[in-house]
């Protein structure tokens, strides 16, 4: 058995189809054939089973195809350890981010990353479940994940800062007035919440329950942007981190009290290599406090109030 077998497997599983695992591997469909033949002849069982919809791994398959991920990771990993030079990286990376966090300091550390060694593939995904993130960590599957922290958290985890979470309200809602909002005055307000196995939904729910509070939901969602969309235009307030308000959507944003406050924590894959490293470094150096944020939040708030006066001098 090869690597290259391994990667054509999953590349099989990937896709659903030989022609389509045989475009995404830039070599010829024969070729993919012959060696997924030849990995079951080897390996003396089915990895894949026809269906209507394409190929699909047996469960024989799916068990094999859990190590041969593991395996090919790993291989990876040796390669750009092995390539790296004082001033160069070269090889793949895979990072997971849970949904909400680190919103605005990920892309600001990955593009410092790219242009410093854009010979290094970086593939970013977000994933709204706590459980599947952590699955996924003790799977190797990606190089590093960045969550919240929560009891079974890893003990050498990395703290990066804590992300503060604000209420996001409708525009000419009565509290907007405030500089920060009391969660008790939120009593009777309907939320956008999001899905249930998501750690924001836990985040929220949490919240609303220690402060006596119904959790009303008027919507659920999946992502931080479409929440704060859709509190902006009334449907109901949210809660998110910080970071996660989208550019134009500060002004309605407000700091809560009780503060609601979650520790960001990034999990290195055991044996990582320089990448992770480089990547850990950067992140780091993000501006995760709170004090940054408001000054942002009085920022666009004093802009929105300029240009409204603006537009009314020339009306």
């Amino acid at each position: 058995m090869s690597l290259r077998q391994y990667e054509y497997a999953l590349a099989v599983a990937e896709e659903g189809s030989v022609t389509a695992a045989a475009e995404l591997l830039h070599v010829a469909q024969p070729s993919v054939s012959q060696q997924i033949r030849g990995l079951e002849r080897e390996l003396g069982v089915q990895l894949f089973a026809r269906t209507p919809t394409g190929l699909v791994p047996t469960v024989v398959g799916r068990a094999f195809l859990r190590e041969a991920e593991v395996a090919v990771s790993a291989s990876r990993r040796a390669r750009a350890t092995a390539r790296a030079g004082a001033d160069e990286l070269v090889g793949e990376m895979v990072v997971a981010a849970q949904m909400g966090f680190g919103t605005r300091q990920l892309p600001g550390a990955l593009g410092t990353l790219r242009r410093r060694f854009p010979r290094l593939e970086v593939t970013v995904f977000e994933e709204p479940s706590s459980a599947e993130l952590e699955r996924l960590c003790r799977r190797g599957a990606v190089n590093l994940a960045l969550m919240a922290a929560c009891e079974r958290s890893p003990s050498d985890a990395h703290h990066l800062g804590d992300e503060n979470f604000v209420v996001v309200l409708g525009a000419g809602h009565r509290l907007l007035a405030a500089d920060r909002v009391e969660l008790r005055e939120l009593e009777g307000e309907p939320w956008v919440r999001f899905d249930r196995d998501s750690a924001l939904d836990g985040v929220l729910l949490n919240v609303l329950r220690d402060n006596d509070l119904t959790p009303t939901p008027v919507a659920r969602v999946s992502q931080t942007a479409t929440a704060v969309r859709w509190a902006a235009h009334g449907l109901g307030v949210t809660l998110v981190p910080a970071s996660a308000v989208p550019h134009g959507y500060e002004h309605l944003a407000r700091p809560v009290f009780p503060v609601v406050s979650q520790p960001v924590i990034a999990v290195l894959r055991h044996g990582s290599g320089p990448a992770e490293t480089a990547l850990l470094e950067l992140l780091r150096k993000e501006t995760w406090s709170e004090s940054t944020w408001s000054e942002s939040i009085r920022s666009e708030s004093a802009w929105s109030d300029s240009t409204r006066s603006q537009s009314a001098s020339f009306s």
